[in-house]
């Protein structure tokens, strides 16, 4: 029986470019760098650069061990795992490490005269259906009703007509729509559109104090190194509207047990809100009770050229204090001034 023919794979020559030789904890960081710039994207090299320069400078600065990486590689592994199409787990770590709130702040930051904005969290879907002025994002049972009345104008108070306000918040369980396995639908969750004068009435609930999704690895951190997994009762809100930088924030109920110790890092004290009671005349229009509860809030946005020109200004401030050899780019963010 004659031999199989073994047909040899033939290995492509390696193509040109640095040399990495002489590989040890000295050199390794640099080699690193070298390797990834292999290319003229100058942002996307000054990411990878200083992403490599940072891990590598945390692991030589904690002496990290071997054991202590693989298991920080299960960990995020198994925060992978835990996403679906409903649950994000690794926005939720991001979340509970503050630094979603610190992208958005760089990202989007607003003058003092502006709304503020804050993080997104991990329960915002995009099946939310539009609602009439007046009408309710709820269904019934599901917590004390609660009237929105909300203004929206640009900081000189100028009426914004027509913009999109987006609105979720959880049920008097604690939980979103989405917690709900026989969830056919949203639920505690609507669009509403500015009037003319920029105003909108939303009927809702109450929200209340929550845990955060703890069943999963970002939960057993927190409880392993002693932080509870709650966040104070609020709203969240994106508002949009063509030429406007977009929203995205959350009122917060004044006094609640945990506004000092939001797991998320979400509370900005200008977004602390406190309740009244509808009272007669309003329970009348909106067909509600008198004893039902009253949020009014005046949000202020500005403009996709001023939302702009902040970052720059922000971005250059930065730029100043970092004293590094960085330019911006088109886009107004940092990157290195030439590619050598």
């Amino acid at each position: 029986m004659p031999e199989p023919t073994v047909t040899k794979k033939e290995i492509p020559l390696p193509p040109k470019g640095p040399k990495i030789t002489d590989m040890s904890a000295d050199t390794i960081t640099q080699n690193a760098i070298l390797i990834n710039s292999q290319h003229k994207n100058k942002r996307l090299l000054f990411l990878l650069q200083k992403i490599v320069q940072h891990l590598h400078d945390f692991a030589r600065e904690t002496r990290l061990t071997t054991e202590e990486w693989m298991a920080g590689i299960i960990f995020l592994t198994q925060v992978g795992q835990m996403c679906s199409d409903i649950r994000q787990e690794f926005i939720l770590l991001s979340d509970t490490l503050g630094l979603s709130v610190l992208v958005d702040e760089i990202s989007h930051p607003k003058p003092s005269n502006a709304t503020a904005g804050t993080l997104l969290g991990p329960f915002h879907t995009h099946d939310a259906e539009v609602k009439e002025q007046g009408g309710s994002i709820c269904s019934e049972g599901k917590g004390e009703p609660l009237l929105i009345e909300g203004k929206l104008t640009d900081p000189e108070g100028n009426p914004i007509v027509g913009a999109t306000v987006d609105i979720w918040h959880c049920d008097a369980n604690g939980l979103y729509d989405t917690q709900y396995e026989n969830r056919t639908g949203p639920d505690m969750r609507g669009i509403v559109k500015t009037a003319e004068d920029g105003s909108f009435n939303i009927q809702c609930t109450r929200p209340v104090a929550y845990a955060i999704p703890h069943d999963g690895p970002v939960g057993k951190l927190l409880q392993k190194i002693n932080r509870h997994p709650y966040r104070p009762a609020h709203i969240h809100f994106i508002i949009k509207k063509e030429g406007y930088d977009q929203l995205i924030t959350a009122l917060y109920e004044k006094g609640d047990p945990y506004e000092t110790s939001d797991a998320v890092f979400g509370v900005k004290s200008s977004l602390i809100y406190t309740l009244d009671k509808l009272g007669e005349e309003k329970a009348s229009k909106f067909n509600m009770k008198a004893d039902d509860w009253s949020l009014k809030w005046h949000f202020k946005i500005i403009t996709e050229e001023e939302s702009r020109k902040l970052v720059i200004q922000r971005n250059k401030e930065a730029l100043r204090k970092n004293a590094v050899d960085l330019v911006l780019n088109e886009d107004g963010l940092p990157e290195p001034h030439s590619l050598d």
